[in-house]
């Protein structure tokens, strides 16, 4: 089953399976998430050798992120040798790209419990039309799946759209995906920034993400993890607001009261909770060190 502790995924890197270099330095990154990348970052001639160094490298250990696998899809010869491999490799989950329905998810479960991995998390990315119109669909298609990832670059190709500073061609897609996560009780993760000389506009793209409700953001180089784990995590101020309006509300509720006002803000019970929730991821990105 999935793992349900909260558990910060600010930050989610992929890594190349066929980069030995890129897989040894992960070990040593503070992102949150590490996605070993079997698809579209292998070059088609290479896809043995990344399943061979995913596998030494999971095997030998010494990751403190979360190691998800991205397959290939299911119906090629490589995915299924990719997902075969995952089963038996020790890997937190594995990422399904191009899922358009809950076919796909639930092949991949009987497919993992063929190889001795039934009760493997699955991660699943949305990048198409069909995959967005279909996504509610996806999102509850098995009790294994845990995250739903966007695919924005292929999504924004098929969509014939534009890469724009505010997103607003795919932000219809992005809030619908949203929708069905959060319905479905699922993690979600907002896509990649293509462009890493333009800090500033990842950076805004990362803090409308947090607004919007992603839990964080998959990414394809080291030096933007920094900026991810910012956006998405708890900044001290969140962390002294939520204790003020606990405390406060505590207070109220020994008081007979069921609401109280903070700075002049109406506080109840949704919002406490949502400042515990705020404290706890917290304490599990500290407990990360």
């Amino acid at each position: 089953m999935p793992d349900t502790r909260l558990r910060p995924r600010r930050s989610a890197l992929y890594v190349p399976g066929s980069n030995a270099r890129a897989i040894e330095k992960a070990r040593s990154l503070d992102a949150d998430v590490l996605i070993f990348d079997l698809e579209d970052a292998v070059a088609p001639d290479r896809k043995e050798e990344a399943r061979r160094n995913v596998a030494e490298a999971l095997a030998k250990g010494g990751y403190r992120a979360e190691r998800v696998i991205r397959v290939n899809h299911l119906s090629t010869r490589e995915g299924v040798a990719d997902l075969k491999m995952a089963a038996r490799s020790g890997c937190d989950a594995v990422l399904l790209p191009k899922v358009e329905g809950a076919k796909d998810v639930r092949d991949a479960s009987l497919r993992l419990g063929a190889s001795g991995a039934a009760e493997m998390t699955l991660w699943c990315m949305i990048e198409t039309p069909v995959a967005v119109l279909r996504v509610e669909e996806v999102a509850f298609a098995s009790p294994h799946l845990a995250c739903l990832v966007m695919g924005t670059s292929d999504l924004t190709k098929d969509l014939r759209a534009r890469h724009t500073n505010d997103r607003l061609p795919v932000i219809t897609s992005l809030s619908l995906c949203l929708l069905a996560a959060r319905a479905a009780g699922l993690l979600i993760l907002d896509g990649v920034h293509l462009d890493l000389d333009d800090e500033k506009g990842f950076l805004d793209s990362c803090r409308q993400g947090a607004e919007m409700g992603f839990d964080g953001r998959t990414l394809i180089h080291p030096k933007t993890i920094a900026g991810a784990n910012a956006a998405y995590g708890p900044s001290a101020d969140d962390v002294a607001w939520s204790k003020r309006i606990i405390d406060a509300h505590t207070r109220a509720l020994a008081e007979g009261k069921g609401v109280v006002v903070v700075d002049g803000k109406l506080i109840e019970n949704v919002h406490v909770e949502v400042a515990e929730r705020t404290l706890a991821l917290a304490g599990a990105i500290a407990a990360r060190g």
